[in-house]
């Protein structure tokens, strides 16, 4: 089950036991994956619940399947990371996207700081790219629900949030104070939300970590080594989610 095919499909494509997919989905199964009726694919509506589906039919631009098994997804963390990512390179970015979905971050928020590469979104084409990258990493790791992608903003916008959150981390190259562990583990339960911020080639400035800091953020070092923006992202969310017991079996 785990390496069958994955499909998210809006919620209103599943009804009274039949699944519909869209026509991109349909030339995908019929001409990229070769499947045929009778085959089994897992599809998906962002609920968290997932479907297994035996193919009834397939055409040059639809598909339709019958619904064997609907279930809880089992992809999807307990623990709601919040990534607020300082906008890097577009490469860099779609890197950060891809690879913090499969590892279980649950929502990106793209941050303007004083030393981002860039400015501020890029229009509705690249936004759309933007999904599209979250959703195909979403179906290859087996998640429930698709992370959310919003509007970039200014860092000091930003930090107002910080208050909706059990726990908020901020990356510091030097930070001095309280490690990961201990940050995650200041109280007697476990923290379920918790924001996430990774500054861009440079680090967040000292004004920056000051004002998170005020407004309730823990900065915290990674380690003796410099990592770069795209592998602090997904280190930082990885070990978040293994010291809250996310990565075992």
């Amino acid at each position: 089950m785990i390496n069958m095919n994955r499909f998210f499909v809006a919620q209103e494509n599943v009804s009274e036991g039949q699944v519909a997919l869209a026509p991109e989905q349909a030339h995908q199964i019929r001409d990229v994956l070769r499947l045929k009726v009778g085959d089994n694919i897992i599809i998906l509506d962002n609920t968290g619940l997932e479907y297994l589906v035996r193919l009834s039919a397939v055409e040059r631009d639809s598909a339709v399947g019958d619904v064997i098994e609907k279930r809880p997804a089992t992809g999807e963390p307990r623990t709601h990371i919040t990534l607020y990512q300082s906008m890097p390179a577009r490469e860099k970015f779609e890197y950060i996207l891809q690879k913090c979905t499969e590892v279980g971050v649950c929502e990106f928020v793209p941050v303007i700081t004083q030393r981002s590469v860039v400015r501020g979104s890029s229009g509705q084409d690249r936004t759309a790219r933007w999904r599209r990258i979250i959703t195909e990493a979403a179906e290859q790791s087996g998640r429930g629900r698709i992370p959310e992608l919003r509007e970039a903003v200014e860092f000091d916008k930003a930090v107002h949030a910080i208050a909706c959150f059990e726990r908020c981390i901020i990356a510091a190259v030097g930070a001095k104070g309280a490690g990961l562990r201990e940050v995650l583990h200041c109280g007697p339960v476990a923290p379920v939300r918790i924001a996430l911020f990774i500054g861009p080639e440079g680090g967040f400035t000292d004004d920056e970590i000051r004002l998170a800091c005020a407004k309730g953020a823990a900065a915290i070092n990674l380690g003796k080594r410099i990592l770069r923006t795209e592998t602090a992202a997904v280190v930082a969310s990885a070990l978040i989610l293994h010291e809250l017991g996310e990565t075992g079996p």
